[in-house]
C-alpha cells in the first residue's frame, strides 16, 4: 500500500504560500508490534504549526525540509498490531498532513478516541477534540476559573478562543469578552456564542482603553491566544492576583525572528498576576472531564461549534494558508472524504 502525504518544501518567510509544500507518495511500512494503521479522517489545522515550519527552538522540534508537516489527525483504524485497538475503532495522535499514518505507543495525544455517533467527526478535531480540550483545561486547571470572574478571550472567533468564551460563560464568568479582527466576527461572538461583547482590534483608536471601558475594574482571568500588542495592552488592566492561561502567541507565528517587545511586563510583578503557558495534552488527569462536559454541552445545545471545513488532502495547504491569514472563524479542519461527517451536516440533522 502507499500514502500521499505533503511535506516542507521550503521555508516560509512570513505568511505560508503554496509553494512551501509539496505532495508526494510514498510506501505504508509493515506494522511492528503495538502499532496501528489508520486511514485518516480529519486533520485539525492549527497555527502553532507554523512556529514548527521555521528553523527555531519551541516546544516541539522544527520541521526539517522535505519532513512531514505534523498536526493532529483522527482516523479510523484498518489495521491493528495493539490490543487497545481494533478493526474500526477511532485513534487520534499529532502526526502529520497525509491519506494513512502508522502510530507507534509514546506518539504525542496517542489515544483511542470515542467518537459518539449521533456526534459528527469533524467535532472531534475541534470543539470535542483537542481545541475545545485547550480551552477546559485551560480555563479550569490552569486559569484557576472561579465563578463570577470577568474574563477576557483574545482570538475569541477562533477554534480555542470560540470554546472557551462559552465554558466561561456556563461555568459562571459574570462577563466574557472577546477580541477579534473584524466586525463579522464581533457579531458572532455576541449574536452566536453568547458573548457579553467583542473589540475588533484592527478598528478600535486605542486598545487599551477600548478594554478598560469593558473592563473597569480590571480583569479577573484572561485567556492568551495572541500575545504581542494584546497582551501589551492587557497587562496594565489585570485585577490583582489575576490569572494569565497562555495557550498560544499568534501574533508571533509569522516572525518569529522580529517579536513584538512587551513594554508592561513589569505589571506582572505589580499586580502579582499568575501567568502560565501551557500544553493541554499534559492535563491527562482533566482529559475525560472535558471530554464529557464538552459533548453534552453540544447536545443540548449550550454549546455552539463552529469550523471551517475543506475536503482532500490537496486542499490542506490552502485551509493552513486562510487560517494564518485570519479569515477563517471556528476551527479550521480538512476531512479526506465527502463521507466524513460535519457539523454542518449534523445540525441539519438536528433541526430536521
Amino acid at each position: 500500500m502507499t500514502k500521499r502525504r505533503i511535506v516542507l518544501a521550503s521555508r516560509p518567510s512570513g505568511l505560508p504560500v503554496p509553494e512551501n509544500f509539496r505532495i508526494e507518495e510514498v510506501a505504508i511500512p509493515d506494522l511492528e508490534e503495538g502499532q496501528v494503521l489508520l486511514e485518516n479522517r480529519v486533520f485539525a489545522i492549527d497555527p502553532a504549526v507554523r512556529g514548527m515550519l521555521d528553523d527555531v527552538k519551541s516546544y516541539m522540534p522544527p520541521v526539517q525540509i522535505g519532513g512531514l508537516i505534523p498536526t493532529m489527525v483522527l482516523g479510523r483504524v484498518i489495521a491493528s498490531r495493539n490490543p487497545d485497538f481494533k478493526e474500526g475503532d477511532y485513534g487520534r495522535a499529532f502526526i502529520g498532513w497525509e491519506t494513512h499514518s502508522v502510530l507507534t505507543p509514546g506518539a504525542v495525544g496517542f489515544e483511542n478516541v470515542r467518537v459518539a455517533a449521533d456526534l459528527p467527526e469533524t467535532a472531534y478535531m475541534g470543539a470535542l477534540g483537542w481545541s475545545g480540550i485547550t480551552a477546559y483545561v485551560g480555563l479550569k486547571k490552569y486559569g484557576e476559573f472561579r465563578a463570577g470572574d470577568e474574563v477576557l478571550v483574545s482570538a475569541a472567533a477562533g477554534a480555542v478562543g470560540s470554546v472557551a468564551g462559552q465554558v466561561a460563560k456556563l461555568s459562571g464568568a459574570s462577563k466574557v469578552i472577546g477580541t477579534v479582527s473584524s466586525d463579522d466576527k464581533a457579531r458572532t461572538l455576541i449574536d452566536t456564542l453568547g458573548y457579553d461583547g467583542a473589540i475588533n482590534y484592527r478598528s478600535c483608536a486605542d486598545l487599551g482603553a477600548e478594554i478598560e471601558k469593558h473592563f473597569p475594574n480590571g480583569i479577573d482571568l484572561y485567556f492568551e491566544n495572541v500575545g504581542g500588542a494584546t497582551l501589551d495592552a492587557v497587562l496594565p488592566r489585570m485585577k490583582a492576583f489575576g490569572r494569565i492561561p497562555v495557550c498560544g502567541m499568534i501574533a508571533n507565528y509569522n516572525n518569529q525572528t522580529e517579536q513584538y517587545p512587551i513594554r508592561n511586563l513589569w505589571q506582572v510583578l505589580v499586580n502579582r498576576i499568575t501567568m502560565r503557558g501551557f500544553l493541554a495534552y499534559e492535563a491527562a488527569d482533566m482529559l475525560h472531564e472535558a471530554e464529557d462536559a464538552l459533548a453534552n454541552w453540544a447536545r443540548s445545545g449550550q454549546l455552539i461549534a463552529t469550523e471551517n471545513v475543506s475536503t482532500g488532502l490537496d486542499s490542506t495547504p490552502e485551509a493552513f494558508i486562510r487560517l494564518m491569514s485570519g479569515k477563517t472563524e471556528g476551527k479550521t479542519v480538512v476531512r479526506l472524504g465527502e463521507d466524513v461527517s460535519t457539523l454542518a451536516g449534523w445540525q441539519a440533522k438536528v433541526d430536521a
